[in-house]
C-alpha cells in the first residue's frame, strides 16, 4: 500500500546502534506524516542486524526489511530499498546515526514547496581525520572537473519525490551504480541543505586507503569518458621526447659531439614503457565497467523480506 514517506536505511553490522537509529526516526517520522515506513536493508551483516529489524517489525509494523544474500555493498543496498519502496518522497541516510533525522522534517518541507530532489550537504565532516578530508577533497574536485557535477560535501542523505525514485529504478538499470552521481545527473528540481556529521556511537569507519582509492576509479570512469584522454596525452608526450632526442642527436652529429649514450637510451625506454602501461591501465579501466555491464548480472540478490507484501529474489 503506498504511503506519502518511506525512509530507506542501508545497513551492514549496524546491529549495535539500529535500535537507536530505528527509535529515533520513528519518533521524528510520525510527528511530519501519518503514513510513513522505514525499510532497513541488511547487506549481507553477520552481527545479526536483520533479527533487530524482525524484532522491530514485531513492534511496530512501520519498519520492515530486505535482508540481500550476501554482502552486495551499499550502492546495491540502496538500490535494492529504493525499489521496494512506495513512499511519494523518500528519504535515504545510514544507519549510524551521522546523518541527522531531526532534518527530516526541513527535507519534507522543500519536498511540499515543490523540490523533487534534497541533497544533504556536509558542512563539517565531523571527526574524519585530516588524511580522509584531504581524500575526499582531491577526490571530489577531480570528479567536478571530470564530470561537470559538483559532489563537494555531498553524501546519501537525501529525499526524492517518487518520479525521480523511478527513474532511478527503472530507467537507469545499470550494474555499476553510483547514488550520489546518478541522483545529481537526473537533473529536476534540487535543493541543498547543509548538515554536520554527527560523530559515531559504535566502530570505526570501513572506508580505507585503498577502499576510497577503488571507489574513486569506480566513480569517475561511471561518470566521465575524460580519463581515456590520458591515453593519447601521454603519447604527445612522448611525441614531443623523441622529437627532442631526434634534434638532440642531428645537433651533437653536425656539431661533432659524441650522441648520448646508452644511459640516455635506457632512460628513454623506461618512461616510454611507463607511459604506455599507464594508457593500457585506463583503457582497461573502462573495459573492465563495460565487462561487468555486459554480463548483465543482478545487482543484488534478495535472501527474504520483512512485513513486505511482494518479494523478488533479483533485481534485473
Amino acid at each position: 500500500m503506498p504511503c506519502e514517506l518511506s525512509i530507506v536505511i542501508p545497513a551492514f553490522n549496524e546491529g549495535r546502534v539500529l535500535p537507536q537509529t530505528l527509535d529515533t526516526i520513528k519518533a521524528i517520522a510520525e510527528k511530519v506524516t501519518a503514513s510513513y515506513e522505514i525499510i532497513v536493508v541488511d547487506d549481507g551483516s553477520t552481527d545479526g542486524t536483520s533479527n533487530v529489524v524482525d524484532s522491530a517489525h514485531d513492534i511496530s509494523p512501520q519498519i520492515k526489511g530486505i535482508v540481500l544474500s550476501r554482502h552486495f555493498g551499499k550502492e546495491a543496498a540502496l538500490y535494492a530499498g529504493l525499489k521496494h519502496s512506495s513512499g511519494r518522497a523518500v528519504i535515504t541516510l545510514d544507519a549510524d546515526l551521522q546523518h541527522p533525522p531531526r532534518l527530516i522534517p526541513e527535507m519534507l518541507e522543500h519536498w511540499r514547496k515543490g523540490a523533487e530532489i534534497v541533497h544533504g550537504v556536509k558542512r563539517d565532516r565531523g571527526a574524519d581525520s585530516l588524511l580522509h578530508r584531504l581524500s575526499a577533497a582531491v577526490y571530489n574536485t577531480v570528479f567536478s572537473r571530470l564530470s561537470g557535477f559538483d559532489l563537494r560535501g555531498s553524501s546519501d542523505f537525501k529525499l526524492l519525490d517518487r518520479r525521480v525514485v523511478d527513474v532511478l529504478t527503472k530507467s537507469l538499470p545499470e550494474y555499476g551504480r553510483f547514488y550520489r552521481g546518478l541522483s545529481a545527473w537526473v537533473g529536476y528540481r534540487q535543493v541543498s541543505l547543509p548538515f554536520d556529521v554527527a560523530p559515531r556511537k559504535y566502530g570505526e569507519s570501513r572506508w580505507g586507503g585503498l577502499s576510497l582509492i577503488r571507489y574513486a576509479i569506480q566513480t569517475v570512469t561511471a561518470f566521465s569518458s575524460l580519463p581515456l584522454m590520458i591515453v593519447p596525452v601521454l603519447g604527445l608526450i612522448m611525441l614531443g621526447i623523441a622529437l627532442i632526442l631526434g634534434i638532440e642527436a642531428i645537433v651533437s652529429r653536425i656539431s661533432g659531439h659524441a650522441i648520448s649514450g646508452f644511459a640516455t637510451l635506457e632512460i628513454t625506454i623506461l618512461f616510454s614503457g611507463s607511459l604506455i602501461m599507464i594508457g593500457l591501465g585506463v583503457i582497461g579501466q573502462f573495459m573492465a565497467r563495460m565487462f561487468d555491464e555486459i554480463k548483465r548480472r543482478p545487482i543484488c540478490l534478495i535472501s527474504r523480506v520483512i512485513g513486505l507484501n511482494n518479494s523478488f529474489d533479483t533485481y534485473q
